[in-house]
């Protein structure tokens, strides 16, 4: 069974809370905005890393970000992009089986029934609006079994 740490938006502040959530992860993917290269460089050192840089990167830093990735763990093809709504226009792989996104700052696990399962971990960061600060995991047993859950850093504890 692999554990794939899911995190987004957060904006320069990596929370205590998401990285012990985050601890003894496979893997960690990270949907955009990550905000300051200190973000990338303690969740690099907590497991392998994936990032795409989301609307808010700039700087020398976030350059090395693509706007998408594709990469497959377990057997399972994912796609991360930051923004959603253009998933049409980046036309992931057609065997794709999960998205990862952000932006939205809201979290949520869509199940398809035809499709691949789109996963929005929400946002780690500063608190937006009356949002909760959350992230996910992605549970994959093997290339036909896998699950996603949101979790709210503040009741993981």
């Amino acid at each position: 069974m692999l554990r794939i740490g899911l995190i987004s938006d957060t904006h320069g502040l990596l929370r205590p809370e998401a990285i012990q959530f985050l601890r003894g992860c496979d893997h960690i993917i990270h949907a955009g905005d990550l905000g300051r290269e200190r973000v990338v460089d303690a969740l690099a050192q907590l497991a392998p890393f994936t990032a795409v840089r989301g609307n808010n990167d700039v700087g020398e830093w976030a350059a090395s970000f693509p706007e998408t990735q594709t990469l497959k763990l377990g057997g399972v093809m994912i796609f991360v992009l930051h923004d959603l709504k253009e998933l049409k226009m980046r036309m992931p792989p057609a065997d794709v089986q999960v998205v990862i996104c952000g932006h939205s700052h809201q979290p949520r696990v869509i199940q398809q029934r035809s499709g691949p399962l789109i996963v929005n971990p929400g946002s780690a960061g500063p608190r937006r609006f009356s949002l909760p600060v959350t992230a996910a995991e992605l549970m994959i047993s093997d290339a036909d079994t896998l699950s996603a859950r949101i979790v709210d850093l503040f009741e993981a504890g």
